[in-house]
């Protein structure tokens, strides 16, 4: 049985896309249900939308599309994702005030399937600092935003606004709605994102992580099942709701928060791009401005040999992050490691790796098997490692 899509069409010019959104949608092998806000009809018809998907579409809280069924309760029970394309930002302001004042608000509000939020509106209201608060309100809840494209809205003023793509939408969609039972009872700890180690009280060393690729496994993880753990450095993403998440800054902290929660793991998989090095001494003043200054350096700890050396039964995936020799050293890290597999990504090119929404690489096993990574988004990539670590895990 297909999975269920809820689309909730509101009130903006652009809920004509809802129809290609849909089509999308189906043509993936979802089961689309369709309803729309009462201002959403001054644009577009329920003809339209049970035409197109097959399904009766519903307005009114009331509306019972099988007689005797309350459908707000059984479309919210029977949905893998409910998806607001386009959302005004007043149906943004609605849901992050929990309203229940209509089919659509009331059918949110009584169900806890993952919501995807696809905004769409002049781009003065869609940065007003209202609309903002309400967008971080909702994605503190867990609610996944496909951010407005930049662009001519239908106004006439340009700026960011438009509805995303249709590819963006549905890609959202699926993520958001995928399940998986293979890591069920299993505890991941994910580390993510870049550590700071400091020279002095304004300066630091780091590097360019935005720790999105480590989120992704955070969210694949959960969705698989497990019980997760991320462990990141200083990044300006918002974690999923259900994780367990300890904020640190330096490899130091990272290393000692990653050892006491992997006492309970099945399995680490070390995304985080930790620094190196350190100041020897760190200054407890700033450091005057000179034609030249000398920093000592000393290496950090190394935060996937320290786990293997705690927990040797422990299974740990590790990161190799080059700009060449990609094999080469990937392999040794996983050798010197003894780790069960490492991913090595080309983080020379700007389409993939450092602060790209997408990735690319192959996951090398040390039994000697090697996973393709063809590029996708970091989410896809991080269920594929996830997928595969699991089965290498279980032949063990």
């Amino acid at each position: 049985m297909s999975k269920v899509v809820i689309v909730g069409v509101t009130g903006s010019v652009a809920a004509y896309r809802a129809a290609d959104v849909c089509r999308e949608l189906m043509r993936r092998g979802f089961s689309v249900r369709v309803c729309l806000s009462r201002s959403a009809e001054q644009f577009v018809s329920r003809a339209l939308f049970e035409a197109l998907t097959g399904e009766p579409a519903v307005t009114e809280v009331f509306d019972e599309p099988i007689r005797g069924r309350m459908a707000h309760i059984d479309w919210a029970r029977e949905a893998e994702c409910i998806l607001v394309c386009p959302a005004t930002a007043n149906a943004i302001a609605l849901l992050a005030d929990g309203r229940a004042e209509d089919m659509f608000t009331t059918l949110v509000s009584a169900s806890d399937a993952p919501l995807v939020i696809a905004p769409a509106m002049n781009p003065q209201m869609f940065a007003s600092e209202a609309n903002l608060a309400n967008l971080a309100r909702l994605r503190s809840r867990g609610a996944v935003v496909v951010e407005p494209a930049e662009g001519d809205v239908a106004c006439g003023e340009q700026g960011q606004g438009k509805l995303a793509s249709i590819d963006a939408i549905v890609d959202a969609v699926a993520q958001a709605a995928f399940r998986s039972e293979l890591l069920d009872g299993k505890h991941v700890v994910i580390t993510a994102g870049p550590t700071r180690e400091a020279i002095d009280p304004v300066r630091y060393l780091s590097n360019r992580s935005s720790g999105k690729m480590g989120f992704a496994l955070a969210r694949a993880a959960l969705a698989m099942g497990a019980k997760v753990t991320l462990v990141t450095g200083p990044v300006s993403i918002i974690p999923p709701p259900k994780a367990a998440v300890i904020r640190v800054e330096t490899a130091a902290e990272m290393l000692e928060a990653t050892l006491a929660a992997c006492a309970s793991a099945d399995l680490l998989v070390g995304a985080a791009a930790v620094a190196d090095y350190r100041a020897a001494g760190a200054s407890s003043e700033k450091i005057k401005k000179a034609d030249t200054i000398s920093i000592n350096l000393v290496p950090n700890a190394d935060i996937l040999l320290a786990a293997r050396e705690r927990y040797p039964h422990l299974s740990i995936i590790g990161f190799a992050a080059e700009t060449h020799g990609h094999q080469e050293y990937a392999l040794k890290k996983l050798n010197d490691k003894r780790l069960q597999g490492i991913v090595v990504n080309d983080v020379s090119r700007a389409d993939i790796g450092f602060d790209a929404d997408d990735n690319e690489g192959v996951l090398y096993f040390s039994d000697g098997r090697q996973v393709e990574l063809r590029q996708d988004s970091k989410f896809n990539i991080a269920r594929i490692i996830l997928e595969a670590a699991a089965k290498s895990c279980a032949n063990e």
